[in-house]
This record gives C-alpha cells, sequence and structure tokens, in this order.
C-alpha cells in the first residue's frame, strides 16, 4: 500500500537513518530500503543520499517529503471520520512518561482507559523528563507525561496537575522526632537524589539552591523508587513526590520532614510535538484526562 511506503519514506527522512527508521516502524533494514526502492523506481528519480552514517533527502526527497507529510495526515484523517462513523475508538497511542507519572499515576488512568476502549493499543515508555522530551521532539511518541515544563520551541505544553514535593527520611534519622523543621536544619544533611535531567533532581537542585542548602554527601539514583529504599535503608534524606512515598509514610517505614512555613508545588505537564496529527484514540484519551483533572480544580 503506497501509505505504508510513503510513512516508511518519512520516518526515514526525519530520523536520517534506515535502522533507526525501521525501529521505530518495528521493520528490518531490508524491508525498509525495499519500501524506498519501490518508490523511487515508480517516481523515477532518487530521494535519498545514503552514507554508512546518515541519510539526507535529494532535491526530489524533500519534494516528496513534503506531500507525504500532507497525504499521511490526510490519510489520518479520513480513519478518524470513518471510525467516528462506526462509533468505534480504535488505533493506538505511543505514551511517554517521567518516572512518578508513568509509575505512580499513568496506571490506573490506562487501566480506566483500556476498559472503556479494548480496541485502542496502549504502549508505555517511562523514562526521566529529558528522555521523553527528545523521544517528543523527535516523533517518536505522540505525547509525553514530564514533570515541570519546557521551553522547547517544536513542542506544546499541556498543564495536567498539581505534584506536591516532601522531605523525606529513615525513621532513625536525628530530624525525624521534630514535629517541623526549619529550612537550616537540613543543612549539612546526607541527600539522596535523582540523576540529573530528572524532573525531580530539577526541582531539588532549585529548592537547595534558593535555600542556600550545602550537601554533606549525596548518592545518586535514576530511580526514584530506588531513590526511597536508599531512605528507608538509612542511607540519607531525599525529596520526592507524595505519590511516591505515601504507602510508606502510611506503613512508618519513612517519616515526612515538615519544613515550617513551606509548601512545595510543581506541576505536571502534557507535552506533543507542534506538527504532530492527532488519532481519534489520542484525542479521547487526552479529552477525558484534561476533563477531569478541570473538574478536579473546580
Amino acid at each position: 500500500m503506497i501509505v505504508d511506503a510513503l510513512r516508511v519514506f518519512v520516518t526515514v527522512a526525519e530520523q536520517s537513518h534506515f535502522s533507526k527508521a525501521g525501529e521505530l516502524l518495528n521493520l528490518s533494514q531490508p524491508g525498509v530500503s525495499l519500501h524506498i526502492r519501490n518508490l523511487e523506481n515508480e517516481l523515477g528519480a532518487k530521494l535519498l543520499h545514503r552514507s554508512p552514517k546518515q541519510v539526507r533527502l535529494t532535491e526530489a526527497g524533500a519534494i516528496l517529503y513534503k506531500h507525504a507529510k500532507q497525504i499521511l495526515t490526510h490519510y489520518e484523517e479520513a480513519g478518524q471520520e470513518i471510525q467516528m462513523l462506526q462509533d468505534q475508538v480504535t488505533g493506538s497511542i505511543h505514551i511517554g512518561a517521567s518516572f512518578t507519572v508513568g509509575e505512580y499515576i499513568l496506571p490506573a488512568k490506562l487501566a480506566e482507559f483500556a476498559n472503556q476502549y479494548p480496541q485502542v493499543n496502549l504502549q508505555v515508555t517511562i523514562g526521566n523528563t529529558e528522555e521523553v522530551i527528545g523521544a517528543v521532539r523527535t516523533n517518536q511518541l505522540d505525547i509525553g507525561f514530564i514533570e515541570g515544563e519546557t521551553q522547547d520551541a517544536d513542542l506544546t505544553v499541556i498543564p495536567y496537575m498539581k505534584d506536591e514535593m516532601i522531605v523525606v527520611s529513615p525513621t532513625d534519622h536525628p530530624l525525624s522526632d521534630n514535629i517541623v523543621v526549619e529550612k537550616e536544619m537540613l543543612r549539612d544533611q546526607v541527600w539522596v537524589l535523582r540523576e540529573h535531567g530528572s524532573g525531580t533532581r530539577a526541582f531539588s537542585d532549585h529548592f537547595m539552591e534558593e535555600t542556600n542548602i550545602n550537601v554533606k554527601r549525596s548518592y545518586v539514583f535514576n530511580s526514584s523508587q530506588g531513590v526511597k529504599e536508599a531512605v528507608s535503608a538509612g542511607l540519607g534524606i531525599a525529596m520526592l513526590s507524595r505519590w511516591i512515598v505515601r504507602k510508606e509514610l502510611a506503613s512508618g517505614e519513612i517519616k515526612e520532614l515538615r519544613i515550617r512555613h513551606n509548601h512545595l508545588e510543581r506541576d505536571f505537564s502534557i507535552i506533543r510535538h507542534k506538527d504532530s496529527t492527532s488519532s481519534m484514540a489520542l484525542n479521547v484519551f487526552l479529552q477525558k484526562l484534561l476533563v477531569r483533572t478541570e473538574s478536579r480544580r473546580e
């Protein structure tokens, strides 16, 4: 089908690489090459300059890329209108999410959506905020959930919900018996941190800089689960989303250090590429998420 060949061509053009395009489309490299060769034979023109490291569009390829994007958009829109006639929501959504959203908030939302729309194929990729932003920017993901915001000009940012950040400690930590702690008491402590690129790390770094908190020693983990386990084991204190530690706080495995006169919040945001097309499945998914978020704010 010509649409399949055009989709392969557009993906190769955007990834500048046959193998990367094949991975995204679940095609072998020979399969990708066959689609491109068939297009070149049909149009009677070379579409791509090939080299071992990179693929570039020829002049003819640039013309086809512009029109192929339009053809694929019209094809998707036609499919959506036909699905609406049949009153069915089908298709696939590839979602990216930061660790906090992906592991503690999104699963329940996806289960609810999947029960209502079982014909929609949902795929979730979890990474830190920078990784999610990068994947949405390169069209590897339809949407992304991130901690905080981004100033990337290629992306549209939609506010989703507020997230409370708290400082937690081991149960036997010297500060754990205080009803409230002053910010100054957090200085010269051992901290357990997320890696750079994480929204949680960016928030905690900003908090420490703003309150002039120097760190005695730090340990870095690349997941919030790792940070939480390290705190529980007595390694140090940490700043995490309340979503992540609510069960451990309830069971008494760790303690919350309540900071006097300080309520720490950040935003969870949804990001999309500005030039991306929307399937009916994605539109319905976003509508349900955002309607429920608005109802909670009222």
